[in-house]
């Protein structure tokens, strides 16, 4: 990824026919909520479909996680260190970090659990990221032969228990050097062109775009490099996923920590207009371009919807909006199910897919999810 979109948060609110806004229906329109609607939970913010308005989420509706609770930093006497397998040691101010060259653009954060269950479908958010590359800092301070693998700790801490023994340890998340030195990781210290909240890492947070938001590690305190695979709680033991596979009558059980965020669809809203037609809108999302979007109405056939490409609306890791024109809906209630297809191929799998139905953890769900509506 090359670079930045235009300056400031950018919003939207479109046309009839492709409006996602439920606070800004036309004169005339009516919002047909779900029957099986999204929960929210008043004490944490959450984006709820229903409400969703802006391509990028506004402060209030974007979700934040923390495992050891959030740190207070005093930004004037922080510092980022980099160690381990380089040439020299590195330390960084704020300022000095910020003085470098610059790097914007926007890009979908997703919690790795996120759409598991009704209860827990609003942690996603799209947003304007703003910082300095992290690739030249790993040049400037050396890697050492041998250095493959690069670990980002947090300064946020709690206690583990392993093997009946209790460890302070740092939250921590790693990525292979090649992945930390693509031109679109960043560390970022602005979001929407206002610092980072203490929720969302402030000083500094790690942003791996296409990635789960496991990976953007927050309150960055030290960067290090290693010549093997680095293995902790959020490595190795949790963020796991565990799928089996049938191979010649026989499950096979896989492990693999959690990484790049799989393909994604939603239908967000349904609005009845003042001709009949309703109109039927949603989001689509992978660690890369999505290409087709494709809606289902009870037992009827895949159909394809329109994707929104306005110029000022497309980045190659931020969602897609997409909506559809229903016309001739039959009073009663109804079932509507959309799935997304990335730039891969792969293809966002029914309940009942293979990939999937044996999967046993609730990290990267993407599976079609039902809703269900009354006309």
């Amino acid at each position: 990824m090359a670079g930045g979109l235009a300056a400031g948060a950018v919003s939207f609110s479109w046309a009839a026919g492709d409006s996602l806004a439920a606070d800004k229906l036309a004169e005339g329109e009516e919002l047909l909520p779900f029957l099986d609607p999204q929960e929210i939970n008043p004490e944490k913010p959450a984006l709820a479909w229903e409400k969703l308005q802006d391509w990028v989420t506004p402060p209030g509706q974007f979700f934040d996680v923390s495992h050891y609770g959030r740190p207070t930093i005093d930004a004037a006497a922080w510092r980022l260190e980099f160690a381990g397998l380089v040439e020299k040691n590195c330390s960084f101010t704020l300022d000095e970090l910020k003085a470098r060259p610059k790097r914007e653009f926007i890009a979908t954060l997703e919690c790795s659990g996120n759409g598991a269950s009704a209860k827990f479908m609003g942690a996603i958010g799209n947003a304007r990221w703003i910082g300095t590359p992290l690739g030249p800092l790993l040049k400037e301070c050396g890697i050492k032969p041998g250095g493959r693998e690069v670990v980002f700790w947090g300064a946020d801490e709690g206690k583990e228990k392993i093997r009946d023994q209790e460890y302070s340890q740092n939250f921590a998340r790693s990525l292979s050097l090649d992945n930390a030195m693509r031109d679109d990781v960043i560390l970022a210290y602005a979001m929407n062109d206002e610092p980072l909240s203490t929720g969302h890492g402030f000083p500094l947070r790690l942003i791996v775009p296409g990635w789960y938001g496991i990976a953007w590690v927050k309150w960055l305190a030290r960067v290090e490099v290693r010549d093997r695979r680095f293995m902790n709680r959020f490595m190795a033991r949790d963020y796991v996923t565990i799928r089996g596979e049938e191979k010649n009558g026989k499950t096979v059980w896989r492990e693999t920590s959690v990484g790049p965020m799989n393909v994604k669809s939603i239908v967000a809203r349904v609005v009845r207009r003042k001709d009949g037609t309703l109109g039927v809108s949603g989001a689509a999302w992978s660690d890369g371009r999505v290409d087709t979007v494709e809606l289902k109405i009870d037992d009827g056939p895949w159909t394809k919807v329109r994707l929104n490409r306005d110029k000022d609306k497309i980045a190659p890791h931020a969602w897609t909006f997409w909506s559809y024109d229903w016309k001739g809906a039959t009073p009663g209630e109804h079932r509507l199910v959309c799935r997304a297809t990335d730039a891969k191929g792969r293809v966002q799998p029914a309940k009942d897919d293979p990939q999937i139905a044996l999967k046993k953890t609730y990290w990267e769900a993407n599976e079609q999810v039902v809703r269900r509506v009354k006309v």
